[in-house]
């Protein structure tokens, strides 16, 4: 007397199909995974545990046990390992939070000359201290287990992530006013598109720059001569190890938001006189009646005693200073034409003398504009009052 066969109807969505198809195919799937994915597809189209065992070279049961699960939890559920008792924990909860407490804390705090953990040190500490509070567990910790037990809570005592401490208290307000000015030079720059349209000369009657200070520019030299690349031997420019210092230079820059033109001047300093110097050569740029707006930080020079008796040398509403708050350098558009001349100018530069870096910025100002990039702020100006 002869038995049916067993059979389950097992039904796979059309979206579950693709996925599974997918990780049947898949390269870097577990091969649990890609096994089970090949085992519905294949009893998808022969329901039989043993042809489908012959096919993959499985055994009927286990082709059945997929199967009979797919059919309970679905295709997909299927697919991944169902979870084992394994070996009881022999740290103990108490003991892992009492880790991660201390990660929590410095280790300067605990006597050692380290900032901030290494996971190797934090295991010491855990093993030479643990059992003295209590947690016998901890005796035989090593490295491996700290970085699970911290993983395990998202915690990484051995990184420093940065944030902004706003001590202005009037950050919101001054911020505002900056994006009031960039609201006013989006309205400008479409004036003069219009302007330029009509064949028109564009007005005068206001401009906006964005100025700071870049100090510090170091003025290096090589010791021995660059090697160009060559092929088959070296890629790159090489360069000797050893430089000599010549010193350092400061960057006075604002860019002409309207227009895009860059101010600039390089000088050994950054005082009020240097920035003073700045003023006047932006007094020159524009026509007499033109109103100047600048933006820019609260360094000491921009509000000294002798920018203050220049400022009052000159025609009133000449120049009108936007301070960004403190710390609010970011909101200045200038930065952004300093990261750009680091990136491409200043990136492993190498000069003979100090005059010779100067002479370099300049000339790379001059290279800025004439195909000048005019500079627009875009995040969250709508929301300026």
């Amino acid at each position: 007397m002869t038995t049916l066969r067993r059979m389950i109807e097992l039904t796979i969505r059309k979206a579950d199909l693709a996925e599974l198809t997918s990780i049947a195919r898949s390269r870097t799937e577990p091969a649990g995974r890609v096994e089970r994915a090949r085992i519905l597809l294949a009893y998808r189209k022969d329901p039989s545990f043993y042809a489908v065992g012959q096919t993959l070279g499985l055994h009927a049961q286990t082709v059945q046990r997929c199967i009979e699960r797919a059919k309970a939890e679905g295709a997909l559920a299927a697919l991944d390992e169902r979870p084992r008792p394994g070996k009881e924990p022999t740290i103990t909860v108490e003991a892992k939070t009492w880790v991660v407490a201390l990660a929590c804390r410095k280790a300067k705090e605990l006597g050692y000359p380290h900032e901030v953990w290494t996971t190797r040190l934090l295991a010491r500490h855990a093993r030479e201290h643990g059992p003295a509070q209590g947690h016998a567990c901890l005796s035989g910790l090593v490295q491996g287990t700290v970085c699970k037990i911290l993983d395990a809570q998202e915690v990484k005592p051995h990184k420093v992530r940065y944030y902004l401490e706003r001590r202005d208290p009037e950050f919101k307000a001054k911020m505002a006013q900056v994006l009031c000015v960039y609201r006013k030079v989006n309205i400008l720059k479409k004036a003069a598109a219009a302007a330029t349209k009509k064949n028109k000369k564009p007005s005068q009657a206001v401009t906006v720059i964005s100025y700071d200070e870049k100090p510090g520019i170091q003025a290096i030299a090589t010791t021995a001569p660059d090697l160009p690349p060559e092929p088959g031997v070296h890629p790159t420019f090489t360069r000797e190890f050893e430089y000599k210092r010549h010193g350092t230079v400061s960057l006075l820059a604002g860019i002409d938001l309207i227009t895009g033109k860059v101010h600039a001047l390089v000088k050994d300093r950054h005082r009020s006189r240097e920035f003073i110097d700045f003023l006047k050569l932006v007094d020159a740029s524009y026509p007499t009646h033109t109103a100047i707006r600048l933006i820019l930080d609260n360094h000491s020079a921009h509000i000294s005693k002798e920018t203050k008796a220049w400022l009052a040398t000159r025609p009133a509403g000449r120049f009108e200073f936007t301070f960004t708050p403190k710390p609010g350098s970011w909101l200045n558009l200038v930065e952004g034409f300093f990261s750009k001349l680091v990136r491409s100018v200043l990136r492993h530069i190498r000069v003979a003398s100090k005059q010779e870096l100067k002479d370099r910025i300049m000339a790379a100002m001059d290279h800025f504009n004439q195909n000048p990039v005019v500079y627009t702020w875009s995040y969250r100006l709508e929301k300026a009052a």
